[in-house]
């Protein structure tokens, strides 16, 4: 087993112990020596299961400082800290961020197909193909909050079998930002029947290269997938800016 699994396992386990001990925002979790043999791990995989809780705003762990149980989301659902709070507010206040959103995704996520075909275990593929079967079960036009949570889900079992702890970590950062994005191009993009099957058709290659083990040819259907998207979602905007303009010429 990798440090990877035993960190992300870890991490469920340590998520549920501070759940069962009823834990509260600002409390302090036991020294890194004595939690690591609760756990039954090594003091490195539990520091890269406490980073992992972190970077999804559940922990707040300050170096030489101890670990701490993090403060509970605001009113508008953010969770409070860093890691979420000034990206996620930009994108909300501006949707035209989401085009950033997948300009990072390129850079991410080519690399996270391409290893993923790589170095996936029989568990991580088993995964990936479940996540696939979640989504297709998952209709965006039906219910896009679901599609996008079902879709981010597929896209992240693949970062996840990269086996890049650091990539994982990054994308763990961004996932309410991903999720936000996710969210806004489906629930536009799966209201128009002409990109539906080659949203399909595209997760479907991107899933059979990777289970067929071929890393350029999985970074090179995830390109293309969110070239797709970004140039669809260019001209849906272009199409909702000319009927404005009708609109106004024709209340002038």
């Amino acid at each position: 087993m990798t440090r990877l699994r035993i960190a992300e396992q870890a991490a469920q386990t340590l998520q549920a112990m501070v759940a069962k001990r009823g834990l509260q925002a600002g409390d302090r979790l036991p020294a890194e020596r004595q939690l690591a043999a609760q756990l039954g791990i090594s003091r490195g995989s539990l520091r890269e299961a406490i980073r992992l809780l972190d970077s999804r705003g559940l922990l707040r762990s300050h170096p030489g400082g101890g670990t701490y149980v993090a403060q509970p989301a605001d009113e508008g659902g953010a969770a409070a800290g860093p890691a979420a709070d000034p990206m996620l507010a930009l994108f909300r206040q501006n949707p035209e961020y989401r085009f950033d959103v997948l300009e990072v995704r390129h850079a991410l996520e080519g690399s996270a197909a391409f290893y993923a075909a790589l170095r996936s275990t029989d568990e991580d593929r088993a995964r990936i193909v479940e996540a696939h079967r979640a989504m297709v079960a998952t209709p965006g036009h039906e219910d896009p909050v679901k599609a996008a949570q079902a879709d981010a889900a597929f896209h992240l079992a693949i970062v996840e079998a990269s086996h890049n702890l650091v990539l994982l970590h990054v994308m763990e950062n961004l996932f309410a930002l991903l999720s936000t994005s996710i969210s806004h191009n489906l629930g536009q993009l799966y209201a128009l029947p002409r990109v539906q099957g080659p949203l399909a058709t595209q997760h479907q290659g991107l899933l059979t290269a990777i289970l067929d083990g071929q890393p350029e040819q999985a970074r090179r259907a995830a390109q293309e997938h969110l070239t797709f998207v970004e140039e669809a979602l260019k001209r849906m905007d272009e199409e909702e800016a000319r009927k404005l303009r009708s609109m106004r010429r024709l209340t002038v």
